[in-house]
């Protein structure tokens, strides 16, 4: 694919410190524009949002000490203070906001047609976002797994697939009020370190996040979680059938629907709509039948894929298969993008 419609590919290898290094020397100019970014997002000086993030990183050492270590190399290898390389990995946490849509699946035995899991969704923001995207591949030498990111440049956790067979991908919930806790992106990287869903799911037992998050996770093996994290505890959502999960962006979990809102009024049609779509081809699901499930407008302008309903576009979609260790990766608007496939 011509490498105008793929996001930029950011490939680093080594221990923590050297793949943090070979990150900020390959994407430095993409890092000064997400920091730029998010300094227009939150209408926060940068001064503020670094302060805000130093407060963060005792709990990210205690989480996942190579994280920091990759931390520290990025700053070194873009030429970025330690704080600003701090502020890329707590965002929302550093600015006590969540500015995300997303609509998200994960599937596997009966639901598709080779009974294989299929994990995925479509990621909803402000458009800027996507000029700051990259897709991160890294492949440490310590014994933890590869694993395959979209991610922004600069920030070292998002979502994907590991080499493992494990994938983790997420949408924002809203109605909570932030504390200190762990930041979202860290974990998720973290969780992108574990072999399978079981595994994923203690690590999120153990540690508490200082926002509100939904992640969707699948294996190889083909077992599929939804769990919805809040700065007080997690609840898991059980789904309508064993074999599949979606989820927009509001609670549906008995322990916490009861907290929601509708801070996002399009949230509940378009879960209605995902879950028309997907109940239609049960059973024969495939990766190309799900990239006509991300492109679908019914119900715009709040379809699932969005074209500025609420501020926010689906500036990518991502479709995993942990069972084959391949991640495709859509650069734009789920009707109008172009697809990139990547082997983990």
């Amino acid at each position: 694919m011509p490498a105008s419609q793929a996001f930029p590919l950011v490939t680093v290898a080594g221990d923590a410190y050297a793949m943090g290094v070979q990150h900020g020397e390959q994407a430095a100019p993409l890092i000064q524009r997400y920091l730029l970014l998010i300094e227009r997002v939150t209408q926060l000086s940068r001064d503020v949002l670094c302060r805000n993030a130093l407060r963060f990183v005792p709990l990210i050492e205690a989480l996942n000490p190579a994280y920091l270590q990759e931390v520290r190399g990025l700053a070194h290898g873009a030429g970025l203070s330690f704080e600003e390389a701090v502020l890329c990995q707590a965002r929302a946490e550093a600015a006590c906001r969540n500015d995300e849509g997303c609509t998200a699946f994960a599937l596997a035995g009966s639901a598709t047609a080779d009974g294989r899991p299929l994990v995925g969704q479509n990621q909803d923001l402000e458009p800027e976002y996507g000029d700051v995207a990259i897709v991160l591949h890294v492949r440490p030498d310590d014994g933890r797994p590869r694993a395959l990111m979209f991610t922004f440049a600069g920030q070292l956790g998002y979502m994907g697939l590991n080499s493992a067979g494990l994938a983790l991908f997420a949408n924002a919930l809203y109605d909570y009020t932030g504390q200190l806790g762990l930041p979202k992106y860290p974990m998720k990287r973290t969780i992108l370190e574990q072999p399978d869903v079981p595994t994923a799911r203690r690590l999120l037992q153990q540690h508490r996040l200082g926002s509100a998050n939904n992640l969707v996770l699948a294996d190889r093996a083909g077992r599929v979680a939804d769990i919805e994290v809040r700065p007080e505890g997690l609840a898991e959502y059980a789904g309508v059938h064993a074999d599949g999960r979606l989820h927009t962006n509001h609670y549906v979990t008995s322990e916490y629907a009861p907290l929601e809102t509708n801070s996002l009024p399009d949230s509940c049609p378009r879960l209605d709509r995902m879950q028309a779509l997907i109940g239609a081809q049960w059973g024969r699901i495939t990766v190309e039948a799900l990239q006509a499930v991300l492109a679908d407008h019914a119900g715009d302008p709040g379809g699932i894929c969005r074209h500025g309903a609420h501020g926010f576009h689906t500036v990518s979609g991502y479709i995993a298969e942990p069972a084959r260790g391949v991640l495709h990766v859509r650069r734009g608007h789920g009707c109008l993008g172009s697809w990139t496939s990547y082997a983990v």
